[in-house]
């Protein structure tokens, strides 16, 4: 396999990491910021590298650095986690060109991804269900307003190399696509260093579905079945469960066919997303291909008992996969809450501090991702996520009941959290029916600005 394994990430994610390698009996390098010289994934690694003071674009998001700190301690292979550098072309090259092995997508498939146009052309070729879309990129207002007049309003403007849900805009009629369009270009410059947008037909008040796929060296394509991921906040996931309560068998095997035949024709490699877009009438149209592990990737392995990040291991050094979802015996349901720093109260605004009271929830059923401890304090330079729980059950309604049992045992005090906020959620009746869809979190926080209540989440992220 690997002599040693070099987290390019921080927090929990690379936690989550650095234990698939102790189990795996690979050694481990973490590299950090003067800001999280405290960090527990600091602690657990077995050598460490400080690789710049505590902003991102001078540590996390400093290729140069990290590939150094790899050279330099032995390390034959790096994980990205999720974010940071995790979707870049260039730092998976450059691995590459370290004699390094990038755990992870192939640098062409993270170029494909973030080339949202070619992507959609590759899959709705192999035959996959697209949401109607402008044929490539779009640089003039008057082809953008045939376009919206073609489709039907209303339609969105995206970046072409967008993610996140970052390079969005919902526009209702011509007088608002006329007002977004020089908006969106030069949002989506100053995000992504590319002005190119293009436009969609937006689907009024969808359901997000994604398949975790995985795919090997030797042309083997598989899907581990959905999640449902349809409860988010400006395009951002806040709750995910996997079964979806939407998805019929007939459904599922459709979408997750869907899901292998795109991964498969845009030569995908290693652990991923197809990401789609389910309308009211069960009609699913693909979105995007996530090229990383997923924020949420533990409902499915909960379920289907797989561990995504060894399997990301595996991958890399070469395995094959010789199974299908077919022959996992999948078992229950898991849900998973995002708990992040920010008072749901005061419009999410942030809340960085010192962790004066912590107390983590337990009992069977509860996982908990997180790299909070008692006296942590918390960096006001990251992103607010600081831990995910994640309950698992035989049924749907046993998953909830546990999470809301070890929602009301987590504390984290003197900061705000999103705890109240899911509280809330798991005990709204329409949320227990599982009838939801991406604008349900609007009322919950009605202070949020109403054209984003019906806007879907073009992730995560998370990630």
């Amino acid at each position: 396999m690997f002599k040693k394994v070099l987290v390019a990430n921080r927090g929990e994610i690379a936690l989550r990491v650095l234990r698939a390698c102790k189990e795996m009996d690979i050694p481990t390098v973490a590299v950090y910021s003067e800001a999280d010289e405290k960090s527990l994934h600091v602690r657990f690694a077995d050598e460490n590298v400080c690789i710049g003071p505590p902003m991102s674009a001078k540590s996390y998001l400093n290729a140069e650095r990290i590939i150094k700190a790899a050279v330099k301690t032995g390390a034959d292979a790096v994980h990205p986690g999720y974010g940071y550098l995790a979707e870049s072309e260039a730092f998976a090259a450059a691995c590459e060109d370290r004699g390094l092995v990038f755990i992870g997508p192939t640098p062409r498939n993270l170029q494909l991804a973030g080339d949202k146009i070619t992507a959609k052309k590759i899959v709705e070729e192999a035959g996959v269900p697209v949401v109607p879309s402008s044929p490539g990129g779009v640089s003039e207002q008057e082809e953008a307003l045939r376009l919206g007049n073609e489709m039907g309003y209303p339609v969105m403007i995206k970046a072409s190399g967008g993610g996140g849900g970052r390079g969005i805009r919902v526009c209702r009629n011509e007088e608002e696509l006329l007002e977004e369009f020089a908006v969106a270009r030069s949002e989506a410059r100053a995000a992504f260093g590319n002005d190119e947008v293009y436009i969609e037909k937006f689907v009024i008040r969808p359901r997000h579905i994604e398949f975790q796929v995985l795919a090997d060296r030797h042309g083997n394509v598989i899907h581990l079945g959905e999640r449902e991921c349809t409860i988010q906040r400006r395009y951002q996931k806040l709750i995910e469960e996997s079964p979806s309560p939407k998805l019929t068998p007939e459904l599922r095997k459709r979408m997750g066919e869907a899901a292998v035949t795109a991964a498969r024709s845009a030569g995908y490699f290693n652990a991923g997303t197809v990401e789609f877009l389910l309308d009211r009438d069960d009609n699913f149209y693909f979105m995007e291909i996530n090229a990383r592990i997923q924020v949420e990737h533990p409902v499915t392995e909960l379920v289907t008992g797989v561990d995504l990040v060894k399997e990301q291991i595996r991958l890399a050094g070469g395995e094959a996969l010789i199974y299908s979802f077919d022959d996992l015996q999948t078992r229950g349901w898991a849900i998973e809450c995002r708990i992040n720093a920010e008072n749901p109260d005061m419009d999410f605004m942030p809340s960085p501090g010192t962790v004066e009271t912590y107390r983590p929830p337990g009992g069977f059923g509860v996982r908990l991702d997180t790299h909070l401890y008692q006296g942590y304090e918390l960096p006001i330079y990251y992103d607010s996520l600081i831990a995910k729980l994640i309950t698992h059950d035989l049924t749907r309604e046993g998953a909830i009941r546990i999470m809301k049992r070890a929602l009301g045992e987590f504390r984290v005090e003197p900061l705000k959290t999103t705890i109240p906020l899911y509280l809330r959620v798991m005990e709204d009746p329409d949320f227990l029916k599982g009838d939801f869809d991406t604008s349900y979190i609007h009322r919950f926080v009605p202070e949020e600005d109403d054209e984003e209540e019906d806007e879907e989440d073009d992730e995560e992220e998370d990630d």
